[in-house]
């Protein structure tokens, strides 16, 4: 499987794990509310939820079959339904972070938290550059700190602080600063110039110096940073042939290991600065148990996308008005590149509620929100 990691859990039909995850939501936004003001939303089409529905991007989901399992339909997720980001948000029982693009994202919209994330968009300012406009990283920051002066006017400086001490941040990059860059020579020399540690290296210096300089140094001080999954197993990289049929690309999932262990070495160093609670999220983790162990979590196909073309559905990802698969829930991946709504649901629950560095570390987001140290 080119995934390493096993769970033992009851075997639960995929639409059975929605309810499980429905009931859950409700249960820990009843005992959430309240505790966190807010949620701030960086990174790329993982958690997108329409910024690139303004940008002059190839890099949209704002048409159907996107969010044909959505209550709002295509919104510019890259998903059937919910991201990542919102089954978080509900259970932080925050509404969802209106997109920062939107023209109608100002005022009293903004006060609940806004979504910065942008398709194609990595740490490095070029990654994705091939895909049109983006926000980058470093844009994502400029354009939070916009936010502030309004928030700013709207609050008053002292409940500002209070208010962004307790908000929770969600960053969530560094995919793209592989499969859409380091992963391309013919289009980025990113791979002649560093080797995978070096490349890692690079990332990580360009990510913590965001982080604390950017976004900690303004007064937010809850981070949750997702790492990045096991990019051989998505069904573009599957796609290219590099691995036997059924298998991951097992080099690429190697070279992610560096800066997996790096960024959750960063959180150790992060924490040491007053007040901070970074939390690393383990996705490499929790991708490769549901990867190694699938109808345990109620899926039945993992190496193809539920809509897209060519080989394993990878080669050319969905496409306006293509028919997807019907049995939705029991696919991981719901294109070349992300997952499906049922995944999703996995992902934030073990971000959320999870008990083992397997799922989180050095705490999870819900004992995260009972934190309060400003």
């Amino acid at each position: 499987m080119g995934v390493v990691g096993e769970i033992v859990m009851e075997s639960f039909d995929g639409r059975l794990w929605i309810v499980t995850v429905v009931l859950l939501v409700l249960q820990c936004s009843h005992g959430v509310a309240g505790r966190v003001p807010a949620m701030f939303v960086f990174g790329d089409s993982l958690v997108d939820d329409g910024n690139n529905n303004y940008l002059s991007s190839i890099a949209r989901s704002n048409y159907f079959p996107y969010g044909c399992d959505f209550s709002m339909g295509p919104t510019g997720r890259f998903s059937n339904g919910k991201t990542f980001v919102d089954y978080i948000g509900e259970m932080l029982g925050v509404p969802y972070p209106a997109p920062y693009a939107d023209p109608n994202t100002v005022g009293a919209r903004m006060v609940g938290g806004v979504n910065y994330a942008s398709a194609a968009a990595g740490i490095l300012d070029d990654t994705g550059q091939h895909y049109g406009q983006r926000y980058s990283l470093s844009k994502q920051v400029l354009n939070f700190e916009d936010n502030l002066n309004q928030l700013r006017a709207m609050m008053g400086a002292t409940n500002l602080t209070e208010y962004l001490a307790k908000s929770i941040a969600v960053m969530v990059f560094g995919s793209n600063d592989y499969i859409n860059n380091y992963l391309l020579p013919s289009i980025y020399s990113s791979s002649f110039t560093y080797s995978p540690p070096a490349y890692a290296n690079l990332l990580l210096n360009s990510y913590a110096r965001q982080l604390l300089v950017a976004l900690y140094s303004v007064g937010l001080r809850k981070f949750f940073i997702a790492g990045v999954g096991p990019l051989g197993c998505i069904p573009n990289q599957r796609a290219t042939g590099q691995a036997p049929p059924g298998r991951c690309v097992d080099n690429v999932n190697q070279i992610l290991g560096t800066f997996n262990e790096g960024l959750r070495s960063l959180v150790d160093q992060l924490n040491k600065h007053p007040g901070a609670i970074f939390v690393y999220g383990n996705t490499y983790g929790v991708v490769g148990d549901i990867l190694n162990n699938p109808a345990s979590f109620g899926f039945s196909v993992i190496d193809r996308g539920c809509c897209g073309l060519g080989r394993n559905q990878g080669q050319i990802t969905c496409l306006p008005f293509a028919v997807p698969c019907t049995n939705r829930n029991e696919y991981v991946f719901w294109d070349a590149f992300h997952p499906t709504q049922a995944a999703n649901a996995i992902l934030a629950l073990r971000a959320f509620t999870g008990s083992s560095p397997r799922d989180c570390y050095p705490i999870n987001v819900q004992q995260m929100t009972l934190i309060n140290k400003f």
